[in-house]
């Protein structure tokens, strides 16, 4: 497994990092299939012998489930690995057992600790942005778990690009802890990050993060043109708010999707991990899996490289809707310009 540097932070991080939302899980997050300990226990096993160090986890998952069975699969093997978790603005069951207030971000902490096991965060992040909070708040509460050693680094999730400059400029002006990762959704159904979050990350030196690169597994193969909806797949149809697709241009994907695969003597699913590793500012990708065979399969997807033309016929089949301001009208030149 390569490895790559985390932003500026000077560490080294596996191409894939394991998300954890669906150890244990309860209520939306068993849409994943749910991971009972014998077998996260055989995941993180199977994950840390095959050079994954990198692991993501949430207060949110579960209500804590997530990181008590991500703990203790962990145990003794805990200096081999580099963890992220999210405080989360979601204020649930308390009104103060939520938000991005300076109440929560410390309770939030120690908690997420002693559910990890362990005596320090590698990185903390929030899991969104809190509209009732300043973001002076939040983040002088991260400086200061910082300071005093619970916390290592600390990045930010599913930020807009002006929360996310509006926060570095905070921190830089104050002398704070800044950002050093950005976890974002991104996968070829999804790019629209590529407008403003990938440029600010090159800018400023974040480490992206694409969480589901796979769209909630639109993209493993398994829904074609073709065929019915698959039965027992995590969506239905095509109109869940969460994950959305326009079902032609999916299906346009998946068929270039296919094709490189079979040039290449891989999966779908290897094939839609391997284009966005090599996306300009992604460090590593947030994968979920059902079981450690899936993850072998998963692991397969950063042996390989494809070529630069293909590439590009998927960047081709994925482009994402042209937008103002990022692509402007220029009448002298009779054609659209990318800003």
């Amino acid at each position: 497994m390569k490895t790559r540097f985390l932003g500026r932070t000077g560490m080294k991080v596996s191409e894939l990092c394991l998300g954890t939302a669906n150890f244990g899980a309860k209520g939306v997050y068993e849409a994943s299939g749910r991971i009972e300990q014998k077998e996260a226990d055989k995941i993180i096993s199977t994950a840390l012998d095959s050079g994954i160090i990198f692991f993501n986890t949430a207060e949110r998952y579960s209500y804590g489930i997530a990181e008590e069975v991500f703990g203790r699969a962990l145990g003794k093997r805990r200096h081999e690995a580099i963890i992220i978790t999210k405080i989360s603005p979601a204020r649930y069951p308390g009104p103060n057992d939520g938000g991005l207030s300076r109440k929560h971000i410390i309770e939030g902490c120690e908690a997420s600790l002693k559910r990890l096991r362990t005596e320090y965060i590698d990185i903390y992040q929030n899991h969104e942005y809190d509209p009732n909070t300043p973001l002076e708040v939040f983040l002088r509460a991260m400086d200061d778990l910082v300071r005093q050693g619970k916390v290592r680094y600390i990045g930010c999730s599913n930020f807009t690009g002006w929360q996310l400059m509006k926060s570095l400029s905070i921190s830089d002006r104050n002398g704070w802890e800044r950002f050093s990762t950005l976890e974002m959704r991104y996968s070829l159904c999804s790019r629209t990050i590529e407008n403003e979050h990938v440029p600010i990350c090159l800018d400023q030196g974040l480490a992206l993060l694409p969480w589901s690169p796979l769209h909630g597994g639109y993209l493993t193969g398994k829904y074609k043109r073709e065929l019915p909806m698959p039965e027992g797949a995590r969506f239905s149809d095509f109109n869940d708010k969460f994950m959305e697709v326009v079902p032609e241009k999916l299906f346009k994907i998946i068929e270039k999707l296919d094709e490189i695969a079979g040039d290449n003597d891989r999966t779908v699913s290897q094939v839609a991990l391997n284009y966005l590793i090599q996306k300009p500012a992604v460090t590593s990708l947030i994968i979920g899996v059902r079981n450690s065979d899936q993850l072998k399969e998963n692991i397969k997807a950063v042996e390989w490289q494809m070529t630069q033309e293909e590439i590009e016929a998927l960047d081709r089949v994925s482009q994402p809707q042209m937008e103002y301001p990022y692509f402007v009208f220029d009448p002298e030149l009779d054609k659209y310009v990318r800003i």
